[in-house]
């Protein structure tokens, strides 16, 4: 990979206007596929997205932005998915998986997919037959938003071949973004997807009242439970500690930038899910994962109370205030 391999980046949201902002540090052009046309007009008039980091203004001579997936994946050598995780299967429907082959693919998704209680690595394997080697994650701990304002962030790339993490990283790294490597796949995954479940069980406690003392005991308990599950499930030798696992979960469960923590926030307040839900106008991913990994937790038997709390209030419709309270007698 250098910067004169075509990139494709998939996907309108805020993260996926961010990565565009970032590669254009480092690459000669790219490929920007968004579904909705309305904002794809209006980048080209404009040079901003409408919906998503409208501070961000484009390189047009770098990009080319259009609504046609087939059009902006084939001459790709890398693809970036960027796609909330819940609209990947109708996004990739009938779409001629042999354009994937000899690709690199880099997910920064951060969700599950739904359909499959799968984390984007399985489901590109499986749809695409994109080999693992040839798969990567992009994830943090960083948010679009301060990457939009250029403060200091910093991404993790994770993929079992150490020279394709490497090259993406490089890519990626620019004035204001450090980048380090990993060969935890699978590990930096999973707990990209759990830490939206645990961010919206800090936000529905902020929302009840709890104060930062019971939030320092919630999400210390969070990373034991995020250890205790990838290492059934990814039996190899990792750091929790480090910013890929650790990192990404504080700044998710903290930020005033977290769609996750927001939602909760709200929930903790009193709002049904489906008003949280139209109040926000965007994605809260951990939404989406929570029946997944409870379906995951079960298969490898792991104690995790946190993730039934905030299953519990979310599709059981128990309570936040009984289920808290309850949660409370579980945590140490």
């Amino acid at each position: 990979m250098s910067s004169q391999k075509k990139i494709a980046v998939i996907g309108g949201g805020s993260w996926a206007t961010a990565l565009v902002k970032i590669l254009c540090n480092n690459v000669d052009s790219l490929n920007w596929y968004m579904r909705n046309d309305d904002a794809v007009k209006h980048i080209l008039k404009f040079r901003h997205n409408p919906n998503y980091l409208q501070s961000v203004e484009f390189d047009l001579n770098k990009i080319n932005v259009g609504t046609n997936l087939r059009e902006m994946i084939e001459p790709a050598d890398i693809v970036i998915i960027a796609t909330p995780s819940a609209f990947l299967v109708k996004l990739f429907e009938n779409f001629p998986v042999e354009l994937f082959k000899d690709k690199f693919v880099f997910s920064a998704v951060k969700g599950i997919i739904p359909e499959y209680h799968a984390i984007p690595a399985r489901f590109i394997h499986k749809t695409f037959g994109t080999p693992y080697d040839n798969i990567g994650i992009i994830c943090g701990p960083c948010h679009a938003e301060e990457v939009a304002l250029e403060r200091l962030s910093y991404l993790t790339v994770a993929c079992q071949e150490d020279e394709v993490a490497e090259e993406m990283a490089e890519l990626l790294a620019c004035r204001y973004i450090k980048t380090t490597c990993s060969d935890d796949l699978f590990g930096t995954e999973i707990s990209a997807v759990l830490k939206n479940v645990y961010a919206i069980a800090s936000g529905i406690c902020a929302g009840l009242g709890y104060g930062d003392n019971f939030q320092a005991v919630l999400i210390s308990n969070a990373i034991q439970e995020i250890e205790n599950l990838i290492d059934e499930m990814s039996p190899i030798h990792r750091d929790v500690k480090s910013s890929a696992y650790l990192g990404d979960l504080l700044v998710t469960a903290y930020s005033k930038f977290s769609r996750n923590r927001s939602f909760g926030f709200m929930i903790g307040k009193g709002y049904s899910v489906k008003t949280a839900q139209l109040e926000m106008d965007m994605v809260a991913e951990g939404y989406y994962a929570i029946k997944s990994v409870m379906e995951i937790k079960r298969k490898f038997e792991v104690e995790m109370p946190i993730v039934e709390a905030v299953y519990n209030i979310i599709y059981e419709r128990i309570s936040p205030v009984i289920e808290m309270r309850i949660l409370t007698d579980k945590l140490s």
